[in-house]
C-alpha cells in the first residue's frame, strides 16, 4: 500500500492553482490549495502539473548503437511518464524489449519494425528477406498490450534500392492485423507523394517538420496538396525532432499555414540525448514556445494528443479514481539558445524545466 501524500499548491496550465493527494496509487482528491491531507505535504508553489507527458517517438533498446538508451534515462527523468519506442525492434527481439520494461520505472508502449532485425542496422529496409510477415504476425499477437502500431522507415538511406516495396509490405501488415503505421519520412526516393499516397486514417507521419528535400512543403513554403489531403484523411502528424529531423523554418512554415499541432515527440537516444540538439523533451518543447505555441497547446500535444491517439484517455487527463501518472515542471524567464536539426540558432526567453514526476502513483524528482 503506498502511503497518502500531497502536491500542495500545484497549478493547472490554465492558471487554477490547487492541492492533488495521492492515496494508493491513485488520485483521492483535487482540492483547494491548503485542504488537502495526507502524510507527506510536497509544497510545488509555483510549479505547473499536467498528466504525465507521453513521448510518441524515443528509442529506448540500449543493445542497439547507434540509435539505443535506457528507458528510464529517456523517461522519468526527463519528465515523461510513458514513452512509445518507435521500431527500435522487429519480431527477432521485441521480447528483450518487452523484458527490459520490467526492470523500469516508466511506462512503455512500442511500434514494431516490420523488418524483423529491426535497427541492428540503420539499412534495415534494404533487404525485403528481413521482412517476416508471419513473425511480424506473431509478435503483435503476442504482445498485444505493448505493440500499439507498426514502424517502416521509409526513406533512401534505409530502404536504398527497395524504393516503395517495404511500405506496400508495411501496409499490407497493418491490414492484417489492424494497426495503424508510423511511418518515418525523409531524403527520397521514395518520393513524398507517392508516401503520402499510402497513408490512411491514424497512420503516423514523423518527422513532419524535417527540413530535407524529399519534405512536405514546396519551395514558397506552402503544403503540398498530397500532404494537406493527407491531413483530411486523418493522418497523425508527429514532430520526431531527431539528430537531423526538425528545422526551425519549416516548423515556422507549418504554423503559418496553420497546420494542427498533433503530437510533439523528441526521437531521442543516447547520442541526441547527451549532445543535442535534443537534450530532453523539456528541451523540445521550449521550442515550441519559441514558436509561438501557448503553454496550453505545447502541453497538450504531449498528454490529451498522445493519449487519445493511443486509445488511453486516462494517461492525458487528471481525474479522482485515476493511476497518477503526473508531470511537475516550471517555465522558467530566461534566455536560452536553441538549435535546430539544420544549425539554425534561435534565442528564446522562456525554458521549460521538468521537475519531476508521479508515475503510477510514486513521486520521483527530477
Amino acid at each position: 500500500m503506498q502511503e497518502r501524500f500531497v502536491l500542495h499548491n500545484v497549478k493547472y496550465v490554465n492558471g487554477e492553482c490547487l492541492d492533488i493527494v495521492i492515496e494508493d496509487g491513485k488520485i483521492a482528491d483535487l482540492t483547494r490549495v491548503g485542504s488537502g491531507h495526507g502524510k507527506h505535504i510536497f509544497d510545488y508553489s509555483h510549479v505547473y502539473v499536467s498528466s504525465g507527458w507521453i513521448d510518441m517517438h524515443t528509442h529506448a533498446f540500449p543493445d542497439f548503437d547507434p540509435y539505443g538508451d535506457e528507458i528510464d534515462e529517456i523517461g522519468i527523468k526527463q519528465g515523461v511518464t510513458t514513452i512509445v519506442d518507435a521500431g527500435s525492434c522487429g519480431s527477432d527481439r521485441i521480447a528483450d524489449l518487452v523484458a527490459s520494461k520490467e526492470r523500469a520505472l516508466t511506462n512503455l508502449f512500442a511500434f514494431l519494425n516490420i523488418s524483423r532485425i529491426g535497427l541492428l542496422r540503420v539499412d534495415e529496409l534494404s533487404n525485403m528477406a528481413w521482412i517476416d510477415h508471419e513473425k511480424a504476425v506473431q509478435a503483435v499477437k503476442q504482445y498485444k498490450d505493448i505493440i500499439v502500431g507498426l514502424k517502416a522507415r521509409i526513406s533512401k538511406s534505409v530502404v536504398r534500392d527497395c524504393g516503395i516495396e517495404p511500405l506496400l509490405a508495411a501496409r499490407a501488415l497493418s491490414h492484417e492485423t489492424s494497426l495503424p503505421l508510423m511511418v518515418h519520412i525523409g531524403s527520397g526516393p521514395p518520393s513524398i507523394e507517392d508516401i503520402l499516397s499510402l497513408l490512411e486514417k491514424k497512420d503516423i507521419i514523423t518527422h513532419y517538420l524535417n527540413g530535407k528535400a524529399n519534405n512536405l512543403f514546396d519551395e514558397d513554403g506552402k503544403p503540398l496538396q498530397a500532404f494537406t489531403k493527407a491531413i483530411e484523411r486523418g493522418v497523425h502528424l508527429d514532430v520526431g525532432h531527431g539528430t537531423a529531423s526538425f528545422s526551425f523554418k519549416v516548423a515556422e512554415a507549418a504554423k503559418q499555414h496553420h497546420i494542427g499541432l498533433d503530437t510533439i515527440s523528441t526521437d531521442i537516444y543516447r547520442g541526441n540525448r547527451l549532445n543535442g540538439p535534443v537534450y530532453s523533451m523539456s528541451h523540445v518543447l521550449s521550442k515550441f514556445l519559441y514558436l509561438g505555441y501557448s503553454l496550453e497547446e505545447v502541453i497538450a500535444a504531449v498528454t490529451a494528443h498522445a493519449a487519445n491517439w493511443l486509445d488511453k484517455p486516462e494517461l492525458g487527463r487528471i481525474q479522482i479514481g485515476d493511476v497518477a501518472n503526473l508531470t511537475l515542471f516550471t517555465v522558467q524567464n530566461e534566455p536560452t539558445t536553441l538549435v535546430d536539426s539544420e544549425g539554425d540558432k534561435r534565442i528564446a526567453d522562456q525554458i521549460i524545466q521538468a521537475k519531476g514526476v508521479v508515475v503510477n502513483g510514486s513521486l520521483i524528482k527530477c
